[in-house]
C-alpha cells in the first residue's frame, strides 16, 4: 500500500506555481519610480565544502574569504536543499524546494518543467534592478534569459558556438592535454553516443592540471576579468544592478595554476579521518562516485562499497581541491578589492555561497550526492554596509532556499508569499538569536547509480543535535515516495562525523518517533518565531 509522504506533492507543486503568476501580476502592476536600491553581488562557488580559514580550517589558504568574512556574518550550520548541482541551484534561486521544484537531478532543467518559475534576478528586475550573469549560476550551461537581462557574460575567447556548448569546467591550458582530450572526447562518443548530451562529450581528461600560467589562463581568472570590467560599465548606470557571479572550481578537474598547488606540502594534508562506509548504514545511501569515474586514471572505480582509492591518489586529489580553493579565493580577491576600488562595495550587499558539500575521502567515498553532512553543509558568507555583526559566525541552523527572502529584505523589497526560506536579516544584527529547530534536505537514487537498482528518495532533517533521515521507494511517474524502506540516525554530540548510525538501537525508539514526525512536519513547523 503506497505512503504519500509530507505534502501532497503535486497539490504543493501547483498551488505554488499558480502563487507565483499572481505575485508577478501584482508586482509588476504596482510598481512605480523608486529610490536606488542597494546593489547585489552574487557569488557561486560550485562544489565548495565548508573548507575556508573562516569555517576553522587550518591547512586551506583561503585569505582572501577571510578577510571578507570579517565584513560580515558566516553562517556555520548552512545546508543545502539537495547535494548536487541542478537540485540545489533550482532551490536556492527561486526559494522552493526541490519537491516543488519538481528538480531532483542533473538532468532535470527547472525551466523547462517550471516555464512560469521566478527566480531571484527576475524578481528583482520587477523592482529596477539591472541583472548580469557570469559563469555557473544555474546547472552548467543554462544562462536564462528570462532571469537575466545580460545572461551568460562569456570572456572573448570562449564565446564561439564550440566553446560554449563545451561548457567551461572542461577546460585545459596544456596543449598535450587538449590534443588528448580531442582523443578521449572522440572515444566516449564512440562508444556511448548520448554522452554528447553533457557538455558536448568535453568532460574527458585527467583530474587535475598545474600548469604554468597566469590567473586569466584559466577560465576563473578570465571571467573575474570580464566581471571587473562590467562592474565598471555598471557603475556610470542610474539603476541598481545584480551581479551575478559563477565559479566553476574547485568543481572537477582541479585545473589551476601551478603556484596554487605550491602553496602545498601534500604531505602535510591531512587525510580523510573516516575512510570507510558509516556502520549500519544502508549500502544505497552512498553515491557511485561516477562523476569522478569520467577522469583519466579513475575510469577503474567502482562504488565504494566495493572498492577504495589508494592514498597517492586521494592525496593527489585533495591537494587538487585545495588548491582550486585558493585559486577562487584569489579571484574574489581581486573581484572584491575592484569593487572597493571603484567605490560600490558602501552600497553592495555580498553573498558568497557553495551550492553544496563535497567529500574528500570520507566515508570512503569522493564528490557530492549523498544526504550525509560532508555533502549537504554548504558555506553561507553575507556582507552589507549595515549589517551589525559584523565578522561575527552564526551557529543557527539555516539553508540555501533563505537566501531569496534574506536578499528581498536586504534590498527593501517585499518578499513573495509564496517563498518556502526564511529571511536570515535578524541573524545579521544577531547571530546568536534562537532559530529554526529543523533544516532539511533530500536526494533522489536512480537505478543506475544505486547496487540494488532500485530507484529511492531519502528525506533528511538537520536537528542542532541529531540527523534523520527516512528512504522511501520512489515511483517515477507519479513524483512520489511510496514504501518505506530504511532510516538512518547520527548522534553529532557523540559522532560529528557520521560514523553509525544508530536508527536500530532499540534505546533510541522515542528519539526516532519524535524526529520521524518532525521530518513529516516539514519546513513549515520548523520555522523559528520572529
Amino acid at each position: 500500500m503506497k505512503t504519500i509522504l509530507f505534502h501532497n506533492a503535486k497539490r504543493e507543486f501547483i498551488s505554488t506555481f499558480a502563487a507565483i503568476i499572481l505575485v508577478l501580476f501584482l508586482t509588476s502592476c504596482a510598481l512605480g519610480p523608486d529610490e536606488k536600491r542597494p546593489n547585489i553581488l552574487f557569488i557561486s562557488i560550485d562544489d565548495l565544502r565548508p573548507d575556508l580559514g573562516c569555517y576553522g580550517n587550518t591547512e586551506i589558504q583561503t585569505p582572501n574569504i577571510d578577510k571578507f568574512a570579517a565584513t560580515g556574518v558566516v553562517f556555520t550550520q548552512n545546508h543545502c536543499q539537495s547535494a548536487v548541482c541542478a537540485p540545489s541551484r533550482a532551490s536556492l534561486m527561486t526559494g522552493l524546494r526541490p519537491d516543488s521544484t519538481r528538480v531532483w537531478h542533473l538532468g532535470d532543467k527547472f525551466r523547462e518543467i517550471n516555464p512560469d518559475a521566478v527566480t531571484i534576478p527576475q524578481y528583482f528586475k520587477k523592482f529596477g534592478y539591472h541583472t548580469v550573469s557570469l559563469g555557473k549560476i544555474f546547472h552548467n550551461f543554462m544562462p536564462d534569459s528570462v532571469s537575466f537581462d545580460e545572461p551568460d557574460l562569456r570572456p572573448p575567447k570562449y564565446r564561439t558556438q564550440e566553446m560554449v556548448k563545451r561548457d567551461a569546467e572542461t577546460f585545459y591550458f596544456d596543449k598535450k592535454i587538449q590534443e588528448r582530450q580531442v582523443t578521449l572526447r572522440a572515444e566516449k562518443l564512440k562508444r556511448r553516443p548520448a554522452a554528447i548530451n553533457y557538455a558536448d562529450g568535453w568532460n574527458v581528461g585527467p583530474a587535475w592540471e598545474d600548469s604554468e600560467a597566469p590567473d586569466s589562463a584559466f577560465y576563473d581568472g578570465a571571467q573575474t576579468d570580464l566581471a571587473i570590467e562590467t562592474l565598471k560599465r555598471l557603475k556610470t548606470s542610474n539603476e541598481p544592478f545584480f551581479m551575478a557571479l559563477g565559479y566553476y572550481r574547485p568543481h572537477l578537474p582541479f585545473t589551476v595554476p601551478k603556484k596554487y598547488w605550491d602553496l602545498y606540502d601534500p604531505q602535510e594534508i591531512t587525510p580523510a579521518i573516516n575512510p570507510f562506509l558509516p556502520e549500519d548504514a544502508p549500502v544505497f545511501t552512498m553515491n557511485s562516485m561516477y562523476e569522478l569515474r569520467g577522469y583519466e586514471g579513475f575510469e577503474h572505480i567502482k562504488h565504494p562499497s566495493q572498492f577504495h582509492i589508494d592514498d597517492e591518489a586521494a592525496r593527489r586529489l585533495k591537494h587538487g581541491y585545495y588548491a582550486s580553493v585558493s585559486y577562487v579565493d584569489a579571484c574574489i580577491g581581486k573581484l572584491l578589492h575592484a569593487l572597493d576600488a571603484l567605490g560600490l562595495a558602501e552600497n553592495t550587499i555580498i553573498v558568497v555561497f557553495g551550492d553544496h558539500g563535497w567529500k574528500l575521502g570520507e566515508h570512503n567515498s569522493w564528490c557530492k550526492q549523498t544526504n550525509y553532512n560532508i555533502d549537504t553543509h554548504a558555506p553561507l558568507i553575507i556582507s552589507a554596509p549595515d549589517v551589525k555583526a559584523k565578522g561575527q559566525a552564526s551557529p543557527a541552523l539555516t539553508e540555501l532556499v533563505d537566501i531569496f527572502p534574506t536578499l528581498c529584505d536586504m534590498a527593501g523589497i517585499k518578499k513573495p508569499t509564496y517563498l518556502q526560506g526564511t529571511s536570515l536579516s535578524p541573524l545579521l544584527n544577531q547571530p546568536e538569536k534562537k532559530w529554526k529547530d529543523a533544516v532539511f534536505s533530500q536526494f533522489h537514487r536512480r537505478p543506475r547509480i544505486t547496487p540494488d537498482g532500485k530507484r529511492y528518495m531519502g528525506y533528511s532533517m538537520r536537528t542542532q543535535r541529531y540527523h534523520y533521515v527516512e528512504w522511501y521507494y520512489w515511483d517515477n511517474k507519479t513524483k512520489l515516495a511510496t514504501e518505506f524502506v530504511a532510516r538512518e540516525l547520527y548522534d553529532h554530540e557523540s559522532d560529528p562525523n557520521e560514523n553509525k548510525n544508530i536508527a536500530q538501537n532499540t534505546e533510541n525508539m522515542q528519539i526516532i518517533d519524535r524526529l520521524s514526525k518532525k521530518l513529516k512536519a516539514g519546513w513549515r513547523a520548523a520555522r523559528p518565531t520572529i
